[in-house]
């Protein structure tokens, strides 16, 4: 199916939508009415882009009939001069159509499972892990989203060793997508008495929340074990057994909770960082699949490939994956990554174009 067909595909999928809106099948069946208002929101935008796109076609051809028929110099050199205009004004229709016709990202909507881990680099690590979860909780709460601790280890020195939390609210996962990876900060530690610039990192995991009927978990595929807590809590976290601990024997996989009182609580958490790490690990390898075919610049699956730099001296941030660098470290540091995120969606929409294929 070529580009216009497509496009006309659609079009006739609108108008019978509204037709259906009409019928009294449809009217009295309010499951029926919300299905088909979000089928209708969902390619509303790509019928108007596309109604505009054949206006200009048609007032391309009206002006080469002008031209082929008129004798007024003055209006041939007028209906050439907007002819050029239009052709332009094709040309930037028919590129918005083709991003609108890119296949959204399932999980762009959903919540998302994040994990932070201090890496190389000793107690520095863990303060730049501390670092990112903060500025990552202050840029969730600028955008009116909630998150919630699930698990951390900090080293009782303002550093965290390991934090697992939960983002919830719009559009979660499709802002936050691109920052799973490797992340390295080059500054003098508070600790270095000779000035000396040192460089330590912590890896980011962004997991897509995932629904029970997305990941099938056996439940003979578990162990499960319950400890007491550690750590600050007052004497219920030190004398009651809460914190969970589960194992998913075919991966290998072992997630645990301890920041709740309610082992329950602990358990549903657990299990939650499970299933995203299940589903995670299933779309990695259909991205493993992809990347042999293509490899993608902005999001190639690889949690250990180094994608960002935070360079304190300079005030700089390079994200290595696009050749981007800002000079505003210190309102990126403070959660403000709007402008650092969006180049990125631009990035992966500009990749996904060109490879995209249109007859």
């Amino acid at each position: 199916m070529n580009f216009i067909d497509k496009l006309e595909k659609i079009k006739q999928r609108y108008q019978q939508i509204n037709q259906l809106f009409t019928e009294p099948d449809y009217l009295s069946n309010p499951d029926k009415i919300i299905a088909l208002n979000k089928e209708k929101s969902e390619i509303e935008d790509i019928v108007i882009a596309y109604e505009k796109y054949q206006k200009i076609l048609k007032d391309i051809e009206g002006n080469k009939e002008l031209i082929e028929n008129s004798s007024d110099r003055e209006i041939i050199e007028l209906a050439e001069s907007e002819l050029e205009d239009l052709k332009k004004a094709l040309s930037d229709a028919e590129d918005e159509l083709k991003s609108l016709l890119l296949p959204k990202d399932p999980n762009d909507d959903k919540n998302v499972i994040v994990e932070i881990r201090a890496g190389t680099g000793g107690e520095e690590a863990a303060l730049f892990a501390n670092d990112l979860f903060r500025m990552y909780t202050r840029y969730a709460e600028s955008k009116g989203w909630h998150y919630e601790i699930i698990d951390i280890n900090d080293t009782g020195l303002g550093g965290i060793k390991e934090v697992i939390f939960s983002v919830s609210g719009e559009s979660v996962y499709g802002n936050l997508k691109f920052e799973s990876g490797v992340h390295r900060v080059q500054r003098v530690p508070e600790t270095e008495a000779s000035g000396r610039v040192h460089t330590s990192a912590a890896s980011v995991a962004v997991l897509p929340e995932v629904e029970d009927v997305e990941v099938e978990i056996n439940p003979n595929d578990l162990k499960i074990d319950i400890y007491r807590s550690g750590g600050a809590g007052g004497q219920n976290v030190n004398k009651v057994e809460t914190a969970v601990r589960i194992t998913h024997i075919p991966t290998g996989i072992v997630v645990q909770c301890q920041d709740e009182r309610s082992q329950l609580k602990n358990r549903q958490k657990a299990m939650k960082v499970l299933k995203a790490r299940l589903y995670d690990l299933e779309m990695s390898k259909k991205i493993s699949e992809i990347s042999a075919q293509r490899k993608s610049m902005v999001r190639s699956g690889d949690r250990s490939e180094k994608i960002r730099t935070y360079n304190f001296p300079q005030n700089r941030v390079t994200d290595h994956r696009i050749g981007l660098t800002l000079y505003n470290l210190s309102e990126i540091i403070e959660g403000r990554l709007d402008e650092l995120i969006e180049q990125l969606k631009l990035a992966d929409k500009a990749e996904r174009l060109q490879s995209a294929e249109y007859e």
